[in-house]
């Protein structure tokens, strides 16, 4: 990007906060027709510190910060978890931080800039893809290592001139959904009925093709009910009344991140619904939904009953589960609550 666009683009985006000072960045990126990296990048020097693109060694360092609050999101949900990032491992390009709090799926191919960004007080450390798309954020909190973050930023800034991001680089569409009929829909039925682990899931949807809600709609049947839009409402004020552990995942193209515990206060704001607990927060964009649907998938520890929510596009926005472990069986206060959805 020259130097005129940049000044151009900066000033676009000095407007833009002005006019909307409640607009996130991600918004005004798409308002203004670039994407947040773009936007994150105008400010190097000034509060933003580009990084190597070495994430997988700096993420294993993380926990040297102490607590922290990690935020994925994708268009219309967003998950912050607070803890500390232990147990970081990589096979390959995918990854994993598995602990109570800080519970993770990284898919690193899908990383491509990173920058360390002061906002104020505010510290924190923001992962894009190629196409300049949020897919990670991890944000300093009243306990964290503040020293310890900034030898990590140290140790991971950038030698190299600042990469350009290039506006026109967009995702890949997804592949067309083919056409129920061309669908071997017996042969996967009879396979969805003999799953014996929900993890191998996702591996027979794309044996077959399908898309995920198109997988939804050829389900074996009592498999897959679909459900009122406002159920992840009822569901997770069932669960807060109820005290009823569960698991919600959001899901960014870099990062899964979940949530496993009680939820306790829970609350509505603008078409926003949210959990607003000291340690877990989630923001559910409710006039986003398209479809909910109750979804069972058999395994070696008895049926796993889960709620997935979808955009307009087909698209997962959320999906939730009982609390659960290998070995275990779902709980059945978490079958009785979404019995009555």
């Amino acid at each position: 990007m020259n130097t005129a666009t940049t000044a151009s683009l900066k000033e676009a985006y000095e407007s833009a906060k002005v006019e909307n000072p409640k607009m996130r960045i991600r918004d005004i990126a798409r308002h203004l027709n670039t994407s947040e990296a773009q936007l994150v990048a105008l400010r190097a020097g000034e509060g933003v510190t580009p990084l190597n693109n070495d994430f997988t060694g700096l993420l294993k360092d993380v926990h040297t910060a102490g607590h922290v609050m990690a935020l994925t999101r994708n268009d219309h949900a967003v998950h912050e978890r607070k803890g500390i990032y232990n147990n970081v491992s990589f096979e390959g390009m995918m990854g994993l931080a598995l602990n109570e709090d800080i519970d993770l799926r990284l898919f690193m191919m899908n990383w491509k800039y990173g920058f360390a960004v002061q906002e104020g007080d505010r510290k924190s450390l923001q992962f894009f893809d190629k196409t300049g798309e949020a897919v990670h954020k991890i944000y300093l909190t009243s306990h964290s290592d503040e020293a310890a973050y900034d030898q990590l930023v140290a140790k991971y800034t950038s030698q190299e001139a600042l990469p350009e991001i290039l506006p026109t680089e967009v995702a890949a569409p997804a592949p067309a959904e083919l056409p129920d009929a061309d669908i071997d829909a017996a042969s996967f039925q009879k396979e969805w009925l003999a799953l014996e682990d929900t993890h191998h899931f996702f591996g027979m949807i794309r044996k077959y093709k399908l898309t995920r809600t198109q997988a939804l709609r050829l389900a074996p049947e009592g498999m897959v009910q679909e459900l009122s839009a406002d159920a992840s409402r009822k569901m997770l004020q069932g669960a807060s009344e109820q005290q009823v552990p569960i698991m919600v995942f959001v899901g960014s193209k870099g990062c899964i991140q979940i949530h496993t515990g009680t939820v306790n206060k829970v609350m509505e704001a603008g078409p926003w619904y949210n959990v607003m607990d000291p340690e877990f927060n989630l923001h559910l964009r409710e006039d986003a939904i398209a479809a909910t649907y109750l979804v069972k998938k058999p395994s070696v520890d008895g049926v796993v009953t889960s709620i997935e929510v979808f955009d307009a596009a087909g698209e997962m926005i959320v999906q939730f589960f009982g609390k659960r472990k290998p070995g275990n069986p779902e709980l059945e206060v978490w079958r009785e609550l979404v019995a009555t959805l």
